[in-house]
């Protein structure tokens, strides 16, 4: 009865079958070709030719299919800019310009100079068909993410020379449509630069404004990631409206929301769960369909041009790789890496092909149309595009595979990878999420599992309410945890003395760091002398404060106040990687407020693990209200603190709370209390011989043992 109620003939048009066969093709490729050690891209591609028009006929390719595969696309380039590193991106920036010229300038060389005498194209076609060759699509770069290979330099260079490279191959485009209408002159070129001035500057000037206050102001995570969407397409409508292709709008719209989306954040994780499982996917069958076998059957010439666009586009894409390795040292792997990234032909070689075969330039004498890019361009640059994404993904995953194994090495990871135990304490139902954030954004990459949430009922409060209470807020941290694939082990305590509870959790969990938040009622506990004495009793453990007037991801700037001494103490290389951690999570930069000899070695450090820092010599904590005028509302000022008695400590510390409160109430800020004196069954963080304890440490040799922990968060 079904069966007859729904149609079955070819192709299918019941939109549900339709995307049962679709789906079911996303569930089965990856399992069957993992096994034969196949990427799953190239399975997805295949699949799509053999279901499509030009293969069994089960599926057209139409408008629902190519909506959902442009926005794959879209997504690709959207979540390449979007992960990339900006600092790395900025520090190699010359590079990147540098394989942008050479992966531009080869291609197109090649391709014109073959197209010209192999195929005897015309001057014009020639040169369109050298730019379709010189673009390329980041087909490989799914792969090396999730191999975890995407923070390498490589990936930057070879990220920034797509830019660059695609943005004169589609501006090589429009000058040949421009050409072949008679409408490429002084205005014209006036006009389309005038529009991709103010293109890019709406969007990256523009979008970090609207998304910061956007996530300001709205806390539904379903609504948060509808606005990404939005902003992916329209920065996709604004590059098009400028005069080039979409994908350069999405890329740029990745760079812009770059720094509002942490890593460790949920809405990083949906982003990249929405993408990976639906839209790419849907792009590469999407791809696969456009593939007619039968069109090499049928014309020599087809055959002939396909021969010829993939061995030159595969040399000339290798020898830019090549150039690019060799003037800046890379490795080989690193070379593979750069070509993998850069040899597939995918969004922009069939946005010129499409355009010329559209662009009749003349008719012959029996009336037919004489296109400027013949269909034996059209058909022969489907091969090409099958061939160059099953290379680049195949190089991709040998070559990410071993890059990833490279940095594992290198790594000095701790024996016990679980001595990182993070506990956050909250009383908030509001100020949970925050809490849990602080701590995803400081956490060792190592560390999934060794993190806690605790919520105290005191004795005499209602049972029953506060039990209730106290769920919930143990709900939101575990949810917020697990949005970010970490998992968080809820505590509910029922004690008669809140420090109490908490001490016996930190000693039950062994905790290292602590985590509090900073209530803005004025009998806070955590502003009570003798509570915040009690929570620090404990020496073994960095106790952090935070305050959070907005959430992380929209902090511009971090403000680090240090005091003199602080280097000489046991706890100082821990927090000190806390404050990288959260600098390369959240993409704040960092202004160090701290005593003239630790210039030096603070700069080092930022050698190993290069985030955006400035430093400003200041010791004198008598004036440290002067500080308020270094702080914006976007910012975010971190005090590090001391205990009484030891070295590190000023008297006006004491007077901390009472200054929060009256000049940074409007601030996000946090004051961290490091762990001051060490456990006595071993030295603190690899520092031995009590180095922190001898006036006359040598920083150097600390930023050669501090390099090692920094190493182990570069590429998470």
């Amino acid at each position: 009865m079904l069966l007859n109620i729904m149609d079955t003939t070819l192709p299918v048009t019941d939109p549900i079958l339709k995307y049962l066969i679709v789906i079911l093709i996303v569930l089965l490729a990856p399992i069957i070709l993992n096994k034969l050690k196949i990427p799953h891209l190239i399975g997805l591609i295949i699949a799509g030719a053999v279901i499509g028009p030009n293969g069994l006929g089960v599926l057209d390719r139409d408008s629902s299919i190519v909506v959902s595969g442009t926005t794959g696309l879209l997504y690709i380039m959207f979540l390449a800019g979007l992960e990339i590193d900006l600092v790395e991106f900025k520090k190699n920036k010359w590079k990147s310009l540098t394989f942008g010229m050479f992966t531009f300038s080869f291609p197109m060389i090649i391709g014109t100079l073959s197209a010209y005498y192999l195929l005897h194209f015309n001057l014009m076609s020639s040169i369109l068909i050298g730019s379709l060759i010189a673009s390329h699509t980041l087909l490989a770069y799914p792969i090396l993410s999730k191999l975890g290979a995407g923070k390498d330099k490589s990936v930057n260079i070879a990220v920034g020379g797509t830019m660059i490279t695609d943005v004169l191959a589609l501006l090589v485009l429009a000058a040949i449509v421009g050409m072949t209408k008679g409408t490429a002159d002084a205005a014209f070129w006036l006009r389309m630069g005038i529009s991709i001035v103010l293109f890019g500057l709406v969007v990256l000037l523009g979008f970090p404004i609207i998304g910061r206050w956007f996530f300001k102001r709205v806390s539904d995570k379903i609504s948060q990631f509808i606005f990404v969407l939005v902003m992916v397409y329209l920065g996709a409508v604004l590059a098009e409206l400028a005069g080039i292709e979409g994908i350069i709008g999405a890329f740029l719209s990745g760079l812009a929301l770059n720094r509002l989306i942490p890593h460790t954040s949920p809405l990083m994780n949906r982003v990249e769960f929405v993408g990976n499982a639906l839209f790419i996917p849907f792009f590469l069958i999407s791809v696969g369909m456009l593939i007619d076998f039968r069109a090499f059957i049928k014309s020599t010439e087809t055959i002939q041009v396909a021969l010829v666009l993939t061995v030159g586009v595969i040399a000339a894409k290798y020898i830019a790789a090549w150039a690019t390795a060799k003037t800046y040292k890379l490795s080989k792997d690193q070379l593979h890496i750069i070509f993998s990234l850069s040899v597939a032909q995918a969004a922009a070689t069939l946005a010129a092909v499409m355009v010329g075969y559209n662009i009749i330039i003349s008719e012959t004498p029996n009336g037919e149309p004489v296109r400027l890019l013949n269909e034996a361009v059209l058909n022969g640059s489907i091969l090409v595009i099958l061939v160059t994404c099953t290379i680049s993904s195949v190089v991709a995953q040998k070559s990410g595979q071993k890059i990833a194994e490279q940095e594992q090495s290198k790594q000095d990871v701790k024996e016990d990878n679980s001595t990182e135990h993070i506990l956050i304490a909250s009383n908030s139902i509001e100020r949970t999420e925050e809490l849990v954030q602080l701590a995803l954004n400081i956490k060792d990459p190592a560390n999934t599992e060794g993190i806690h949430a605790l919520h105290i009922i005191n004795k005499t409060e209602d049972p029953t309410e506060s039990d209730k209470r106290g769920k919930k807020i143990l709900d939101i941290a575990v949810q917020t945890g697990a949005g970010a694939d970490i998992t968080i082990n809820d505590i509910l305590r029922f004690d008669d003395n809140i420090v109490n509870g908490i001490i016996g959790e930190i000693k039950a969990n062994k905790i290292t760091d602590l985590i509090l938040g900073y209530s803005t009622t004025p009998y806070s506990s955590v502003k009570n002398k003798t509570f915040m004495n009690g929570v620090l009793g404990n020496e073994q453990v960095t106790t952090y404060v935070y305050n959070a007037d907005q959430p992380l991801s929209t902090l511009k700037k971090n403000v680090v106040v240090i005091p003199r001494d602080a280097e000489k103490e046991p706890g100082f290389t821990h927090w000190m990687e806390k404050i990288w951690s959260l600098a390369k999570h959240s993409g704040a930069a960092v202004k160090f407020f701290a005593p003239g000899n630790l210039e030096t070695y603070i700069r080092s450090l930022n050698e190993k693990s290069t985030i955006e820092l400035q430093f400003e010599a200041f010791t004198n904590w008598e004036d440290i209200l002067i500080l308020s005028r270094e702080v914006g509302k976007n910012d975010l000022i971190t005090f590090i603190l001391s205990r009484p008695g030891h070295r590190s400590f000023h008297s006006e510390m004491d007077k901390m709370f009472s200054y929060l409160d009256k000049y940074f109430r409007k601030n996000n800020f946090l004051l961290i209390y490091p762990a001051q004196s060490k456990p006595e069954e071993k030295d603190d963080f690899f520092i031995k011989d009590n180095m922190f304890l001898n006036p006359t440490v040598d920083l150097k040799g600390i930023s050669k043992e501090i390099g090692s922990i920094f190493n182990r968060s570069k590429d998470h």
